[in-house]
């Protein structure tokens, strides 16, 4: 991934604030998904629009439904670790588990798509010492996902490593 989450510049680390906060959640978790999807196919899949503006990696991730069985393709931050590439199940701090986790857990093989490239995965829900170290590297990546977890709370957020099927 080309892009480096830290050299956002001071209007990309502004939409980061904003999207931590509870109107920013509010509005991005209602929007975001569907610009992300309309850009994704206009730039046949080198862009996004919550990538643009926040400068963070986001990938197109397709995962199998767990009730229904098809294919489910859904934006998510996705970030390089020593593990893999990681990703959080944060859903703005909703109350409930996104449902591309719920997926995971029952299908864990999918596919992922990131600045034009394709690949298989194989996601593997990590916990522990391991989530929590993820966990911190994701906190510096994106120091709203602190906020995510305070709204969040009691239900603890998932973090998964796609590793190469």
């Amino acid at each position: 991934m080309a892009r480096e989450s830290d050299q956002a510049n001071a209007w990309q680390r502004g939409i980061r604030r904003f999207a931590a906060s509870d109107p920013g959640s509010w509005l991005f978790s209602r929007t975001l998904d569907h610009l992300d999807r309309v850009a994704f196919r206009l730039t046949k899949g080198r862009h996004m629009v919550s990538s643009l503006l926040s400068a963070l990696p986001v990938a197109m991730v397709t995962t199998t439904g767990a009730r229904s069985g098809t294919p489910r393709t859904v934006p998510l931050l996705a970030m390089p670790t020593a593990d893999g590439l990681a990703i959080i199940g944060s859903w703005y701090g909703n109350d409930k588990h996104p449902a591309w986790r719920h997926n995971l857990r029952k299908h864990t093989d999918g596919e992922i798509e990131i600045e034009g490239e394709k690949w298989a995965f194989r996601a593997e829900e990590v916990e522990d010492e391991r989530r929590e170290r993820i966990w911190q590297q994701a906190l510096e990546t994106y120091p709203g996902f602190s906020a995510y977890a305070k709204r969040a709370a009691p239900r603890r957020i998932s973090v998964f490593v796609l590793h190469p099927a």
